[in-house]
């Protein structure tokens, strides 16, 4: 058993490893969509830190599944309209599907596509449409991974990525000198999430304008679905404050005819999975649009992302021997803990009246009560990666909101081909800089939107590496 070196604690692996790298048999692909809209109002969304409830729903909330196998050599890839799911619910919703499919769960990877125009799936309210939610959806969830697998038919697939610049842009920005306003914590960071446009100096990231793209067909060359991964957050400015899918939604609806053609069949099922995104948003910096209808920005998102779709594998090669396998790991992060200063103020500052507070930072008293939850916590975590492979086509799993430059290494030093970065995904654990990003500040790097170790990402980013030259052998 190895030990990852950059950490002091031991790396747990769970491991499981499946595919024939000489004989292959036949290749076979499934798909399925299954409605989790809420069936009970009102619900409510939490996507941001004044949570408010809805009792309508703009668009369906799906959960949509990718079943594949070669011979040993299987996996699914379930993509749910959802802000995410904790590691322990979706534990749970494999343990299900799995006693339903025979199938292991650790051939399961699942993730939310984090549209915050969705209720929770882990909350604990007795509300009743919120017990009705929870539910459906676990039982949607389930449903729709076993459909996926019992749907499984020869088929072949083609593998290509297209750029999609226009919609991208880093949020995470250097202001001017002397410009900074105070953290939560009453510190100054070097850098700002979405800053006023007239105090911004440069962004402090890249972006990843990559469409990449896995189309499938069956034997009889009818187009059965496509799996498509884009690094873009939510859109938002949904209608009313509805529940929405965002532009995830918006895209599966659109790329069934476009990559699929105008008489794709009803069972065709489109999945775009959220890459790494955390500092990635849909926010020009520079420029201004002009004014959107409702739900105009995320049906142009949607539009152009499934444009590049189709323009990604309207000219590629279906193949059908292509070795499959994946690989799981469980890694033990340590949690991050508040100093002692930090715990002395969060606990004044929770014992302050309305008129004190108004003195404090902004979203003071949430970081008060994350920090106060973390120091609480446990000392660590286990946190569960993956990475799969389809031919000479990877795809890593994550369970973060991932910033760009992760995923944007993990593509560089992939021993495959193409690489695609499903983020939030088999859990949610916040924000994963990587350790410089931790050096700047801002909101994705403060404690409590961040909750596990600086040296998180180079930890995990090391073994998906070793996981990925472990499939290519």
């Amino acid at each position: 058993m190895n030990r990852t070196l950059l950490s002091p604690l031991p790396v747990i692996f769970a491991t499981s490893l499946l595919f024939l790298s000489s004989t292959l048999a036949e290749l076979e692909a499934g798909f399925a969509a299954v409605d989790i809209t809420p069936p009970k109002w009102p619900v409510t969304l939490r996507g941001s830190f004044n949570p408010k409830p809805t009792d309508a729903a703009h668009d369906p909330l799906h959960a949509r599944s990718f079943a594949f196998r070669n011979g040993e050599g299987r996996a699914v890839m379930t993509v749910v309209d959802i802000l995410y799911i904790s590691q322990d619910k979706l534990d749970a919703i494999k343990a299900e599907a799995a006693k339903k499919s025979g199938w292991k769960t650790t051939e399961m990877l699942v993730s939310g596509t984090h549209t915050h125009s969705a209720p929770s799936l882990d909350g604990t309210s007795k509300e009743p449409a919120e017990v009705a939610f929870r539910d459906h959806a676990f039982k949607g969830i389930v449903e729709s991974i076993t459909t996926a697998i019992d749907r499984l038919e020869p088929a072949k697939m083609a593998f290509g990525s297209h750029e999609e610049p226009s919609e991208v842009y880093n949020r995470r920005w250097y202001l001017e000198e002397g410009s900074m306003p105070p953290n939560p914590f009453g510190k100054i960071d070097k850098v700002k999430m979405n800053p006023p446009r007239n105090l911004i100096v440069k962004p402090a990231g890249p972006t990843d304008p990559e469409v990449a793209v896995i189309a499938i067909r069956n034997a009889r060359n009818k187009p059965m679905g496509l799996f498509a991964n884009y690094a873009l957050h939510y859109v938002g400015a949904v209608p009313n404050r509805n529940v929405s899918a965002d532009y995830f939604g918006q895209f599966a609806k659109l790329a069934k005819y476009k990559v699929g053609g105008r008489n794709a069949p009803d069972e065709y099922v489109a999945i775009l999975s959220n890459a790494a995104s955390g500092d990635i948003n849909n926010i020009d910096f520079h420029g201004k649009r002009p004014p959107r209808a409702p739900f105009e920005q995320i049906t142009q998102v949607a539009t152009k992302v499934s444009d590049a779709a189709w323009k990604a594998v309207k000219d590629a090669d279906y193949l059908s021997d292509l070795p499959v396998g994946i690989v799981e790991r469980r890694v033990t992060l340590k949690n991050r803990k508040p100093d002692e200063e930090t715990i002395k103020k969060s606990k004044r500052i929770l014992e302050m009246t309305g008129e004190e507070l108004e003195k404090e930072p902004r979203l003071a008293i949430h970081y008060a009560m994350r920090s106060l939850r973390l120091n609480e916590g446990p000392d660590s975590t286990d946190v569960a990666i993956q990475a799969i492979r389809i031919g000479n086509q990877a795809i890593v799993a994550i369970p973060f909101e991932v910033l760009v430059e992760i995923g944007l290494e993990l593509k560089e030093k992939s021993p495959f081909e193409r690489t695609m970065v499903v983020a939030m995904a088999n859990g949610g654990f916040g924000y994963l800089p990587p350790p410089h990003q931790h050096e700047l500040g801002g909101y994705e790097t403060w404690l409590g939107t961040s909750k596990m170790e600086i040296q998180a990402s180079v930890i995990l980013t090391e073994n998906l590496l070793e996981m990925l030259a472990e499939l290519k052998k």
